[in-house]
């Protein structure tokens, strides 16, 4: 586990209670040399790598006009440049077994544009293409890519962000009626990362309850299914 929070790092650490299979490391994955440090750190303890999660993420919530170029590049720095980043380290250990999973974590706003997400919904639309890229090109070599897409998860994040209002829209829109969990999101991630996924390669995976699917939505003719208006 990679994170720039130490507090957290050791909470989950403890949780988790077995430093046998458990390495927790203080690392800004959108610093070339703390992912590299890192990455080593974990070869050493574990002798492999079999799977990696980009899951690091951070958000800035403006719309474009206000936001900086500083503003614009934290975002990508870390959502995007940390992926690449991670990824690149860790190929070089997948390697050595010909054998790998990469996930890329991304967004429903990497699919479908939405205000106020210049940056984020930006760096989750590339992570997409980076995970076709890298799909295209480390299958060859055993490495499969591919990338979950989470529709609104009921995370600290959206829980810092997301107003009652904002909540219901979503309600409104997603046609399950409500939030993702972690755990909805981790199970998909879990999947793709096991061998039951072997020839998955390249794809994404909208965890939405099915918030793409539905497009603009209109929740008051989802009200009268029975063809009534």
């Amino acid at each position: 586990m990679l994170d720039t929070e130490t507090a957290t790092l050791k909470q989950t650490e403890q949780a988790l209670n077995d430093s046998a299979r458990v390495l927790a490391l203080q690392c800004d994955v959108s610093v070339p040399a703390q992912v590299q440090a890192a990455i080593d750190q974990v070869e050493k303890k574990f002798g492999r790598i079999d799977a990696l999660v980009n899951n690091a993420g951070v958000a800035v919530f403006k719309p474009i006009g206000e936001t900086t170029f500083e503003e614009f590049r934290y975002v990508l720095g870390t959502n995007l440049d940390g992926a690449f980043l991670c990824s690149q380290a860790c190929i070089e250990v997948m390697k050595k077994n010909r054998h790998g999973s990469i996930v890329n974590i991304a967004s429903i706003s990497g699919l479908r544009a939405s205000t106020l997400r210049v940056a984020y919904g930006t760096s989750k639309a590339a992570i997409i293409h980076l995970t076709k890229q890298q799909a295209v090109e480390l299958g060859t070599i055993g490495i499969r890519a591919n990338v979950v897409a989470p529709g609104p998860v009921d995370t600290e994040m959206s829980k810092l962000v997301h107003s009652v209002a904002i909540r219901s829209d979503y309600y409104d829109t997603i046609p399950m009626n409500r939030y993702g969990t972690p755990e909805e999101i981790a199970n998909a991630v879990g999947f793709l990362c096991s061998p039951e996924a072997a020839f998955i390669n390249g794809q994404c995976l909208a965890v939405d309850g099915g918030f793409d699917a539905s497009g603009v939505g209109i929740p008051t003719l989802r009200k009268h299914q029975d063809g009534s208006i």
